[in-house]
């Protein structure tokens, strides 16, 4: 397994090297899924999708088509980042989707890509096949290792994902680009885990240099999700459609 500190270095060395490579497979971190013009055949309330692995949608009676796919963090669980996020996404009327890597954390953390990349597609493929989504306001979450992950395939997937949430990322996966989210950050100033200097505000810089749109939100803490900072997320997530620079 390669260490997190060295996936750091590496990923933040490469990135823009990495925006016009091309790599053929789920090595690039593509994802095939597409919302289409579905309405809900969910009712309001968690559901487990019938896949090879745990998915649990989550659709909150105000649903009105915001989306957002939510990675765990290293040895979570689908349930738990659910429950740690759905009342503020409730407040702002966000279903989430929250899929279980393959091993205790993410493939990419291992260093390659590969299984969780297939599972979380056909996951987003079930899910928008039950659920209206309106691609204007579709996210990839995470927390900690997810939200590095989702930072990354956020990265490689900005024709699917109009927006980023990252709650305490680490590093960043050279990725080839595609299109242009926009991206939230947050992260504690007094993260133990994922000290600030060498996560967000570098990641931050990174993205910012390569041209996306990119809002940190600093808070005093350590390595955690304060409630109004996933509420603020999400808020910032279902806001009017907006035009890309």
């Amino acid at each position: 397994m390669i260490d997190r500190r060295e996936l750091l270095k590496l990923g933040l060395a490469a990135f823009a090297g990495a925006c016009t490579s091309s790599e053929a497979g789920n090595r690039t971190g593509r994802f095939t899924a597409r919302p289409g013009n579905a309405k809900s055949t969910l009712a309001p309330g968690l559901h487990e999708l019938k896949l090879d692995r745990e998915a649990l949608l989550h659709i909150p009676k105000n649903h009105r088509g915001a989306f957002a796919l939510v990675l765990h963090g290293a040895g979570g669980r689908p349930d738990r980042i659910i429950r740690r996020l759905q009342d503020e996404a409730d407040a702002s009327g966000v279903a989430l989707l929250a899929p279980k890597s393959k091993e205790q954390t993410w493939d990419a953390m291992r260093g390659t890509l590969g299984t969780d990349v297939l599972f979380i597609d056909d996951a987003l493929r079930a899910s928008f096949a039950q659920c209206a989504v309106d691609p204007a306001h579709l996210a990839i979450a995470g927390f900690s290792d997810g939200a590095s992950y989702a930072v990354s395939l956020g990265v490689a997937n900005g024709d699917l994902f109009s927006h980023v949430i990252a709650f305490s990322p680490g590093f960043l996966i050279p990725l080839p680009r595609t299109g242009r989210a926009r991206f939230f950050l947050s992260h504690g100033t007094d993260d133990p885990i994922l000290p600030i200097d060498h996560a967000s505000r570098q990641i931050a810089r990174e993205l910012r240099s390569a041209g996306f749109s990119v809002a940190l939100r600093e808070f005093e803490g350590e390595h955690t999700i304060p409630p109004e900072v996933a509420r603020e997320a999400f808020e910032w997530l279902v806001v009017k459609n907006f035009s890309n620079p």
